[in-house]
């Protein structure tokens, strides 16, 4: 509870936090319009494909003309990590491929690395996260992003003596979205497709929110982060209401939903007959904690707190997270006090490419939000037991071979560039973190 005091202390010694951002988007536009109200941070210099478009992207969000004017703008991001004047780069382009290219760039080079990229934190997080402890830098996740929030809160809970039972978050979820598109995608939404063409709104992005992709994707981030595991064969999505968490969230022989204690979760929004769940948690992030004994379950009780049928589990949520107007709290306590908000520790999540239909040989895979693949949480082991595709992985592949619906991919389903920058860190960091290798540490 003290960034903001080492924050002051560092703007009064003239001496700033200072950021490069790669990725001017919704996420780096939230976070640039709090910069001009946090004195001590400071913006030097700005990397996207379209510099113009981040210039305006800063108007847009309030920035003065003279702090646009003293504000580096370009389109190459390796020149701004490694200008001298970087202490903290936040990587921002939802690109999992570029995100890791940054993060090395950026962990070679001795700088702090806020990876507000989860796609690329999914892909190889724990081989980058490994790579900057080496390099007596940090990796983190992006607080405000839900990943980070769900870190903080089981910290929070193993701190003050809880065992964690579940943690997680929540969305809209039916079991039909996982088949969603980009055509069909509106729907769900209660748009039109002109209605979301007028407001900017990305259809494969926003897909991928609403076919599991993204779900899957923030729970390995968790999963690595906290060593919460998945489910063994992807997330349920459960319908559950704030109330209801201790109750829904506990062991499937106790009459909840969960596979296992100690697991990653998310809850839906909607019961599965399209009904909305009463007071739901569709922006929010929750844990569920167990008393660890019958006096601390007693107070439980006398503070209030809503329980299981036991008495003995609770939960505590956040309603609400607020994306890039919350970034600052990971890059000052990067700078600040050298710790990350939530980083890999393990690989222990893995998100892989699951067809959407059947799918023929020939077919070139379109990613994360496609018409093609979702991506389905699964544990780590389970997946390189397989040889499963990663979702940040599976774009502008050809198939190889026919997979039928609701199949995960493997690496043998797809032609491979073994070339390719991407696909020899995620490689690396499979043979890093594969069972053999740890077992050998």
């Amino acid at each position: 509870m003290n960034l903001y005091a080492l924050l002051q202390r560092r703007a009064a010694a003239g001496k700033p936090v200072r950021v490069a951002l790669i990725g001017a988007g919704k996420f780096g536009s939230m976070f640039l319009s709090q910069v001009p109200t946090t004195p001590g941070l400071e913006v030097f210099g700005i990397a996207d494909l379209d510099p113009d478009g981040a210039r305006e992207a800063c108007r847009r969000v309030g920035w003065p003309e003279d702090r646009i004017a003293r504000t580096r703008f370009t389109d190459e991001a390796a020149s701004l990590i490694a200008a001298p004047e970087t202490e903290v780069v936040v990587e921002a382009t939802g690109h999992p491929a570029a995100g890791l290219a940054h993060a090395q760039a950026a962990i070679r080079g001795g700088k702090h690395i806020v990876m507000v990229n989860v796609e690329a934190d999914a892909l190889a997080g724990p081989l980058l996260a490994r790579q900057a402890a080496q390099a007596g830098v940090v990796y983190s996740l992006a607080y405000g992003d839900q990943p980070a929030l769900i870190a903080e809160m089981v910290d929070w809970a193993r701190a003050t003596g809880f065992a964690v039972v579940a943690a997680g978050k929540g969305t809209k979820y039916l079991p039909a979205y996982h088949a969603s598109t980009p055509e069909t995608v509106w729907s769900h939404y209660g748009l039109s497709a002109e209605q979301a063409r007028a407001g900017g709104m990305n259809p494969q992005m926003f897909n991928s929110f609403l076919d599991g992709t993204k779900s899957g994707i923030e729970m390995a981030a968790v999963a690595n982060a906290t060593g919460l595991m998945p489910p063994p064969d992807g997330l349920g999505f459960p319908p559950c209401g704030a109330d209801d968490l201790p109750v829904v969230l506990r062991p499937r022989g106790e009459g909840g939903a969960l596979h296992h204690r100690g697991q990653v979760e998310v809850v839906s929004s909607l019961e599965r007959d399209g009904r909305p769940v009463h007071r739901d948690l569709r922006w929010g992030v929750y844990v569920v904690f167990e008393a660890p004994n019958a006096y601390a379950a007693r107070c439980f009780k006398e503070y209030g707190l809503v329980t299981d049928p036991s008495g003995t589990r609770a939960a505590m949520y956040k309603p609400y997270h607020l994306i890039g107007l919350e970034l600052n709290v990971s890059i000052l306590s990067a700078a600040l006090r050298g710790e990350p908000t939530g980083a890999p520790t393990g690989f222990r999540g893995d998100v892989v490419a699951t067809a959407k239909r059947a799918l023929k040989a020939g077919e070139v895979l379109d990613g994360e939000g496609g018409a093609l693949v979702w991506g389905k949480l699964l544990p780590a082991t389970e997946s390189l037991r397989r040889g499963g595709l990663p979702i940040g992985l599976a774009h502008g592949l050809k198939l190889l071979r026919d997979v039928p619906q609701g199949q995960s991919l493997t690496w043998a389903d797809v032609a491979l560039d073994e070339s390719d920058a991407a696909y020899r860190v995620r490689r690396a960091m499979e043979a890093a973190f594969a069972p053999s290798a740890q077992a050998a540490e």
